[in-house]
């Protein structure tokens, strides 16, 4: 009796679907981690925008006016715009103040909060 040893035709285009199904499924991660990344570049520089902008009004030892300003600047090589918002507390020697940064089509990012007091 000959009985020849090896896969059919039908299990082998069962592999290859499953390998094909297996590597799809690695790209799409890969690709959803390469999107992360550049969203937590973005964030990170929002970050450091908001941070320069609280500092810098730190540093001019002024008691910030009470309401909202816009800001920009420009953290590697995009440009970051976003809102400072100064409000009341309940001491009045003291304001709270929020840093709101944007991308450029205007969606929020992050928002940093600060407490300033009198000088």
């Amino acid at each position: 009796m000959n009985r020849q040893v090896g896969f059919t035709l039908i299990e082998v285009l069962v592999a290859l679907v499953i390998v094909a199904i297996a590597l799809g499924a690695g790209i799409k991660a890969a690709g959803a981690l390469t999107g992360n990344a550049d969203r937590l570049a973005q964030v990170s520089a929002a970050q450091w925008c908001a941070e320069n902008t609280l500092t810098e009004l730190r540093l001019t030892q002024q008691f910030p006016d009470i309401g909202e300003s816009p800001f920009s600047c420009e953290q590697l090589g995009r440009t970051y715009g976003g809102k400072l918002k100064v409000s009341a507390t309940p001491n009045p020697l003291f304001r709270r103040v929020d840093a709101d940064v944007a991308d450029d089509a205007g969606r929020p990012m992050l928002t940093l909060s600060t407490i300033m007091g009198k000088p």
